[in-house]
């Protein structure tokens, strides 16, 4: 069984009751639990915990960790990034959802600044599928629509990515890389923009439906991972 961690940094909710009318589990919960309805074994950490709910252990038995993050995203410690970077180089997936473009880890990972265009105006956001053969894509349509979402739009300051899956259109006009795969060392990473606190969109089935195409996707590949450093030679060395 796949090894979820649904992180949030769960400050919305304690400070915004609109947040906790919408999300009552908070954020992490209401995703956690579609993904335990899925079939994955799910948990969740949150920023107020020691180590971030992140301690070696839950890391170490990781298998896909999503990260939601927007207002404290300079209290998530340094150390807690640099571990998870690790585990990311050694094979764990790692979904980042809205505005965890922010987030220290995500930009670890990019080495850019990952900022961008923002606006809140209760704008239709109409996500259109540009890389219809990709699995986390599976079961979808060509665009999924949602009536009400926070503007993000171009430039987004990334790494051109390895895959672009989805593409975001907006009532106001912009446009916006909203679903973006790369890889790093051993691992995988899926960028995916909607999200925002205020709105119901992981409840949306389409929405869902995606991001555990992405965990089965970002899950860890089963092999011996590579050996680096110093190496003997394959072959006998002719004598020189």
């Amino acid at each position: 069984m796949i090894k979820v961690t649904v992180w949030n940094e769960n400050r919305h909710e304690q400070k915004n009751p609109v947040v906790r009318e919408v999300y009552p589990e908070g954020i992490h919960g209401a995703i956690a639990a579609f993904l335990t309805e899925a079939g994955f074994e799910a948990g969740t950490a949150t920023l107020d915990e020691p180590e971030h709910g992140l301690t070696d252990e839950v890391l170490n038995e990781t298998d896909v960790l999503l990260w939601w993050g927007h207002l404290a995203h300079d209290e998530v410690s340094d150390e807690v990034v640099a571990k998870v970077q690790q585990r990311v180089l050694d094979g764990m997936g790692l979904i980042v959802l809205h505005s965890g473009h922010f987030s220290k880890i995500f930009k670890t990972l990019m080495g850019t600044s990952c900022d961008l265009k923002w606006r809140e105006a209760d704008e239709k956001e109409r996500l259109w599928v540009v890389d219809p053969s990709h699995p986390i894509v599976e079961g979808i349509g060509e665009s999924i629509e949602l009536e009400k979402e926070e503007m993000y739009g171009e430039h987004f300051d990334i790494p051109a990515p390895d895959e672009l899956v989805f593409m975001s259109w907006f009532e106001g006009g912009e446009v916006f890389r909203s679903g973006c795969t790369y890889q790093r060392g051993n691992g995988k990473v899926f960028y995916f923009r909607p999200g925002h606190e205020t709105y119901p969109t992981y409840y949306n089935k389409d929405i869902q439906r995606v991001i555990i195409n992405a965990v089965n996707w970002a899950k860890p590949v089963d092999r011996k991972r590579p050996v680096y450093g110093n190496a003997k030679p394959l072959e006998l060395l002719a004598v020189k």
